[in-house]
């Protein structure tokens, strides 16, 4: 019977993410796992959407660049790129502009693609 079971580094190639980068800082397949799997379970993504939908530009830059650091630490490369130009989008705005949505689609997007590739590891244990 074939193993179908998912690896870390598989699960970064899938991603498009940096294995060796994020296993230069957190050095084991365990460690970077247990990280990986907390992103799904954080609150950040979810209270980005509500905050853009409140059009609160404050707490989305806030959250926007929580989800930054965190993609950064775990070298979620796609990710980390679309949450960087939101921030970027939202930095020192007052008000809610048409430039915003096309920013937070692709956040929307690497997100939900990120998410899925994490679901796959997950369920491989």
């Amino acid at each position: 019977m074939e193993d179908t079971r998912m690896t870390v580094q598989q699960c970064y190639q899938a991603m498009g993410s940096d294995y060796e980068d994020v296993m230069s800082r957190l050095r084991t397949d365990e460690r970077v796992k247990k990280f990986l799997l907390k992103v799904s379970s954080d609150s950040s993504y979810a209270l980005l959407c509500s905050s853009l939908e409140q059009k609160d530009i404050s707490e989305a830059f806030w959250v926007a660049h929580t989800i930054k650091g965190i993609t950064q630490n775990l070298s979620l490369t796609k990710l980390y790129a679309s949450s960087a130009q939101l921030c970027d989008v939202l930095r020192d705005r007052q008000e809610y502009g048409e430039d915003i949505q096309p920013a937070f689609e692709a956040v929307e997007k690497d997100y939900e693609f990120t998410i899925g590739c994490v679901q796959q590891l997950a369920e491989s244990v």
